[in-house]
């Protein structure tokens, strides 16, 4: 139900600012794990630290943030949280300067944090600014531009940091001695600092914005439900349906940048070059806004949230499989490559309402709880940071296909919770 009086056009045009720097922030990591793994001489393991080190501040951030969020409000949180964000951008400077991959992850970490502080405050609203029957299709549309910013973001790092000359360097760069080896990888490996400077100074400028918008305090927001703000439960841990929640979207968002961050080497393994390999994350990402557009066109009339998100998670099963299992290469958008490749990209349109799904199942009746509730689903975000390790883990000890393997027990626990698991609202042991 949706608060009298309450214009909510404004509010959700800012939210929609905020999940694009999301996107942009998130998913330029699906060219840096290969821009590192080069420039700093890394395993696919290693070069996975990318996606740690920048995901598991969600677990260490996410409930202080809910606490910092209550002292100083929603507005002034997503303030601090893009002023952390730039800060991090900025320590990408020295980084670059000194060629040092431990710093790199410092200033990931550091982005992270704010980041996590920015979806704590941000996804709330969208939830609530609207009925509860529209939530996943409100989503859908801060999805569309996360993912649009996600597109964008790959190529656009690209275009400052990737040359046309060098897939030779990566040819010869094992034939070169030590010193000549060191001045081209530090050449290449400075190409972050422009970039990330502007991007600082961007999120900087977006911190003030944020500070003197129109966006309301959350709790002026009419539209928690008044039974469920009168409840008698004393815990968070009393409410399955949102513990379960959490851990769907660590399953989710773990397997979701897998398919993103891990299909540019991949592509690369699969006979492509980088030049090539890099639109491919771009190609997943649109496939997941083809679905957010069909679920925004068919939520709720023809099909309800909770249903998208069944038919999400048996998709990713499917295709999860096809990934895994598949041989043959095929000639498709100019491309000749595997056709296993092409289903990771199918993974895409797969994902799309899965994160819109979970979220008004599982912050559905929380009533005074609700920022705690919110902490704790950003707190799985996490999955980003381990699960991608994972794959890593086999991609180095099997191969890059068979390390897809990680993927199926994430569709089986998301499909769980779809047929299942937001239904419970009691524990029984």
């Amino acid at each position: 139900m949706e608060s009298p009086g309450l214009n909510n056009k404004i509010p959700l045009m800012i939210i929609c600012i905020v999940f694009f720097v999301f996107g942009f922030s998130t998913w330029v990591n699906a060219i840096l794990i290969p821009y590192f793994k080069l420039a700093c001489q890394l395993t696919n393991f290693e070069s996975y630290l990318v996606t740690f080190a920048f995901y598991i501040s969600y677990l260490l951030v996410s409930v202080p943030a809910s606490f910092l969020l209550k002292k100083i409000g929603f507005k002034n949180g997503m303030m601090v949280g893009f002023w952390i964000m730039a800060t991090g951008a900025f320590i990408f400077i020295p980084a670059a300067n000194y060629r040092s991959y431990y710093i790199f992850l410092s200033g990931l970490f550091v982005i992270g944090i704010g980041l996590s502080i920015l979806q704590t405050a941000a996804n709330p609203y969208v939830t609530i600014l609207g009925p509860e029957n529209r939530a996943a299709q409100r989503i859908s549309i801060m999805g569309i531009c996360n993912k649009t910013a996600g597109i964008i973001a790959p190529l656009l790092l690209a275009a400052f940091i990737i040359k046309p000359n060098d897939s030779e360097l990566i040819k010869n760069i094992q034939l070169m001695d030590e010193a000549h080896k060191n001045l081209a990888l530090d050449a290449l490996i400075k190409r972050v600092i422009l970039p990330y400077a502007a991007v600082g100074t961007v999120l900087t400028l977006l911190g003030v914005f944020i500070r003197f918008s129109p966006l309301p305090e959350i709790d002026k927001i009419q539209a928690i439900d008044e039974a469920a703000k009168n409840n008698d439960k004393s815990r968070i841990f009393q409410y399955p349906h949102l513990i379960l929640g959490a851990v769907a979207i660590f399953f989710h968002v773990g397997s979701q940048v897998i398919a993103i961050d891990s299909i540019i080497p991949y592509a690369q393994s699969k006979g492509l070059s980088l030049s090539e390999a890099k639109v491919f994350p771009s190609y997943t990402l649109f496939a997941t806004i083809c679905g957010y557009l069909l679920g925004i066109s068919l939520i709720p009339w023809a099909v309800s949230q909770k249903n998208a998100l069944r038919i999400c998670t048996v998709l990713g099963i499917v295709f999860s499989v096809l990934v895994i299992m598949s041989r043959g290469r095929v000639e498709f958008l100019s491309y000749h490559t595997d056709i296993s490749l092409w289903f990771i990209v199918a993974l895409g349109f797969a994902n799309s309402m899965i994160w819109a799904g979970i979220w008004p199942l599982a912050l559905h009746n929380l009533g005074r709880h609700l920022k705690l509730g919110a902490s704790l689903l950003i707190m799985g975000l996490c999955g980003n940071a381990i699960l991608p390790l994972f794959y890593g883990y086999f991609a180095d000890h099997l191969n890059l296909q068979q390390g897809y393997w990680v993927l199926l027990p994430c569709y089986f626990y998301l499909a769980f919770y779809a047929f299942y698991g937001h239904k419970v609202k009691k524990w029984s042991f």
